[in-house]
């Protein structure tokens, strides 16, 4: 990509010239004609996600560069294929495109796309634009998983452990250094980093699902994503299996960085990992042997939190032991 003319628009280059530059960011093999084709292998189901992007409502330039948006939206989208059990085949992008919207950005949102689909072995396989009062990004991932590798959110079952595959709350600090500089100002110059990539750099957890299909192959496990908030993630599986589950607070990981730090409170820092939403780790409930292996063979971050329970309650359990009932209002809501 040579470098583009900050002052070159959408308008100036027309439909065919902007396809044309778009191509150079797919797959050769997959663009060019009506529809992409696309073979998984023998016995697989195919899993097929969608995810919009909408400038000032997902991103913004206060807090987002466009690469940063290219590569949220497509570790989105990654997220929810690994969320299923599946592996990524390939990605389609509509665009909603203003006339007067800079080459420069558009080329910086596809850099972004690329950088995050080539680190995950797969590629842009077609999509289609329009001309659009505000920029939209939506995203369609298509994945390839064995049926019985699926993970649904109808599965959980009592005595299954929850384990959770990374920290919560970092999302959320980033996005709160990035608006406000001078939050958190005890942290070191590498924290408020780590903290600003998790917000800008979200990683999909297709890792884990290799780490299943290596040492749990067989398992039933029920789970998804928490791009919404890990308090949401748990009650959607509960609800959607029938269950209840019982979190340890002091299970939850949390970054050692907001733990030191004195710009939370406890409170707050708990609110965070519940609610805030954004972490792209994954929630699954499994059984407790397969859980500890799986734990076990990930790492530091990753925990088991709680269990599912027979009764339909969805707790807490504080320091002290009293429950609490997580609130479904207080996670991210798109008509709230």
């Amino acid at each position: 990509m040579e470098h583009s003319n900050p002052n070159l628009t959408i308008a100036d280059l027309g439909e065919q010239q902007l396809l044309q530059r778009l191509y150079q960011f797919c797959s050769p093999s997959k663009v060019g004609d009506d529809a992409a084709v696309l073979t998984p292998r023998p016995g697989h189901h195919i899993v097929v996600t969608t995810d919009m992007l909408v400038d000032g409502i997902h991103f913004s330039d206060r807090t987002t560069s466009p690469a940063d948006v290219g590569w949220r939206a497509a570790a989105a989208n990654l997220s929810d294929i690994a969320a299923m059990g599946a592996m990524p085949l390939g990605l389609t992008i509509s665009l909603g495109l203003p006339e007067t919207l800079s080459v420069h950005w558009l080329d910086q949102l596809y850099q972004g796309i690329a950088d995050c689909l080539n680190t995950y072995g797969t590629a842009i396989i077609g999509g289609d634009l329009s001309r659009s009062a505000v920029v939209t990004v939506s995203m369609t991932a298509l994945g390839e998983v064995l049926p019985s590798a699926q993970i649904l959110r109808t599965t959980a079952q009592p005595g299954d452990a929850i384990v959770v595959t990374g920290v919560h709350g970092a999302a959320r600090a980033g996005l709160e250094l990035l608006l406000n500089p001078d939050w958190g100002q005890t942290l070191s110059t590498a924290e408020q980093l780590e903290l600003k990539q998790a917000h800008q750099h979200p990683q999909p957890r297709l890792d884990v699902i290799q780490c299943l299909r290596q040492i749990a192959p067989e398992v039933r496990v029920s789970g998804m994503d928490s791009s919404d908030g890990l308090a949401d993630a748990v009650l959607q599986i509960c609800r959607a299996s029938g269950v209840g589950a019982e979190i340890q607070q002091t299970h939850i990981p949390i970054p050692k960085s907001l733990q030191a730090t004195q710009a939370l409170t406890s409170e707050q820092i708990l609110e965070w990992a519940l609610y805030g939403g954004e972490d792209f780790e994954l929630v699954l409930c499994l059984p407790l042997p397969s859980a500890q292996a799986l734990i076990a063979t990930m790492g530091a971050g990753s925990a088991i939190i709680g269990h599912i329970t027979l009764e339909r309650n969805v707790n807490v359990l504080d320091r002290q032991g009293i429950e609490h009932p997580l609130n479904m209002q207080s996670g991210y809501q798109h008509f709230g």
